[in-house]
């Protein structure tokens, strides 16, 4: 199972850069970057929070499940 962050689709549809972002949420251009090309394994609920407000949308549109190609490896 995979989770696929769709921060950059997201952004892009609202027009709103990295930087734009990081003011708006108080969040380091780093971590956003890192969370956007999914090098991370896990977030906190409070920057969630913060992103899904900046970006008025909800925790769904910016996170989606799909099962591993290779089942049981």
């Amino acid at each position: 199972m995979s989770i696929i962050i769709r921060l950059d689709r997201v952004m892009a549809d609202r027009k709103m850069s990295l930087n734009e972002l990081s003011e708006r949420t108080g969040i380091t251009v780093v971590n956003l970057s890192k969370l956007k090309n999914e090098h991370v394994r896990a977030i906190r609920f409070s920057t969630l929070d913060a992103i899904c407000k900046a970006l008025d949308c909800q925790p769904g549109d910016l996170m989606e499940y799909a099962e591993d190609e290779q089942h049981g490896i």
